[in-house]
């Protein structure tokens, strides 16, 4: 673990819907969130609505975009994001543009988390497929049931 992020983004999981647990994740992607930035609070009406411009802007730009959720092991914070195959400077990019301070980068099973604002700025968080979990009902950071 590395002191360049908040612990938080150690102690992460992803919940997929069960039809996606044992899918095939693509050999590189990333996952990305629109909903506040972690310490930041947002009307729910802003989240849904930057998380609704980010699954515009996947699909406007023709890529294929999973459900994904982040939560923390540790307080239960839950967060809606999305798994795109996209290159991770791209992705960072688009980061900043949602006001983020972190994403996350798949490769070959390998998670890490990168600084959008510094791609070089990274520490590996370990098997992303460890880190992978069947969808339970939870509320997410804007209190919708999703």
């Amino acid at each position: 673990m590395s002191s360049k992020f908040p612990v938080e983004y150690f102690e992460v999981r992803f919940e997929v819907p069960e039809r996606d647990l044992h899918l095939g994740w693509p050999a590189e992607f990333v996952i990305l969130t629109a909903y506040a930035t972690t310490g930041q609070t947002w009307l729910p009406e802003q989240n849904a609505a930057a998380d609704g411009d980010l699954a515009a802007w996947c699909d406007a730009s023709g890529l294929r975009r999973r459900r994904i959720t982040g939560y923390s092991i540790s307080t239960g914070h839950a967060e809606p994001g999305w798994a795109v195959e996209l290159d991770f400077s791209t992705a960072c990019r688009l980061g900043v543009h949602f006001r983020q301070h972190a994403c996350y980068l798949v490769q070959a099973d390998q998670l890490w988390v990168i600084a959008c604002a510094d791609p070089a700025k990274r520490s590996y968080v370990g098997s992303f497929r460890a880190f992978l979990r069947q969808r339970r009902q939870r509320r997410p950071a804007d209190g919708a049931v999703e």
